[in-house]
């Protein structure tokens, strides 16, 4: 019994300390669907993008 008591403790600390370290950026909503689920591309992804479709049309 003793054993169980004393690992809740030591995962409940663990869980306390990593919502505390996440502060106000932690999201705790769960998954997001319709208009809260935007995925904006990052901007090196979309430069990446638009390299490979500038060279594919220099190339032609």
């Amino acid at each position: 019994m003793l054993k169980i008591f004393v690992g809740f403790v030591i995962f409940a600390a663990l869980a306390m300390f990593v919502i505390f370290k996440g502060g106000n950026s932690l999201d705790m909503a769960g998954e997001k669907h319709g208009d809260e689920a935007m995925h904006a591309p990052s901007e090196a992804a979309s430069d990446a993008a638009s390299n490979a479709t500038t060279d594919a049309s220099a190339a032609k």
